[in-house]
């Protein structure tokens, strides 16, 4: 079965609008696992606007599943990474400046850079993966970089999912299928939601992880955390 982990970054954004402990974020964490996470996903920034490097570190000490921390490789987040050892390096290649994760890595352009990059943690035991867009050429990059995985980046499957879900999806397929013949596990996220996740569960071969954060917080808002869990894990 496909693993959900959780992004619990919007979580923290809540906590930091009162500059307090509420909701607390490792609670939160213990909770989702509790409830059927298969993992916990947090993706710090250096302004730290949700998640914070002291939250990274206590999080860590709670994961009874899998912990994945996903951000841009710069010195002080590889660093952080390899201090806390999680089961999972996922690599973004958003600046600091960006709201939220909006391309994948050019694997091509910037190869000897990723394949840099991921060799440091590699050399720790971390799996490493990549987030990229569903391109064929991408996910050969990627290879060539020696990722462990692939993160497909899935906000134009969600953008198409209501008009024709079956033209929104090739992309991704033709993408899963060369990912497999070369040997890459494959996770996926971005705009997932109750609505689609189902049919592009079903439909992509060898689908490891998915990694959903705002669509099932804001679920959880009117249907209650334990259950939102429950209603994702049946989609996968």
């Amino acid at each position: 079965m496909t693993k959900l982990s959780i992004n619990i970054n919007k979580i923290a954004t809540l906590r930091n609008a009162r500059g307090q402990n509420s909701p607390n974020v490792v609670k939160v964490a213990i909770d989702c696992q509790k409830f059927g996470a298969n993992g916990i996903t947090v993706h710090p920034r250096p302004d730290e606007r949700h998640i914070t490097r002291k939250d990274v570190f206590d999080i860590k000490s709670i994961i009874t599943t899998e912990y994945n921390i996903e951000g841009y490789p710069s010195e002080d987040f590889i660093k952080m990474v390899l201090e806390v050892s999680p089961e999972q390096v996922t690599l973004v290649p958003d600046g600091p400046d960006i709201l939220t994760s909006c391309a994948g890595w050019d694997t091509i352009k910037f190869q000897s850079y990723l394949k840099e990059v991921i060799s440091i943690f590699k050399e720790k035991g971390i799996r490493t993966s990549v987030f990229v867009d569903p391109k064929t050429e991408m996910i050969e990059g990627a290879k060539k970089c020696k990722t462990d995985r692939i993160e497909l980046y899935t906000e134009d499957y969600a953008n198409n999912y209501l008009s024709n879900k079956e033209k929104a999806i090739e992309p991704y397929l033709a993408s899963a299928k060369k990912a497999t013949e070369l040997g890459l596990g494959i996770n996926a996220g971005h705009d997932l939601n109750l609505e689609n996740l189902e049919y592009f569960a079903k439909e992509i071969p060898d689908l490891a992880e998915v990694s959903i954060g705002h669509a099932l917080i804001s679920d959880a808002l009117y249907l209650g955390l334990e259950n939102t869990i429950q209603m994702y894990k049946r989609l996968l």
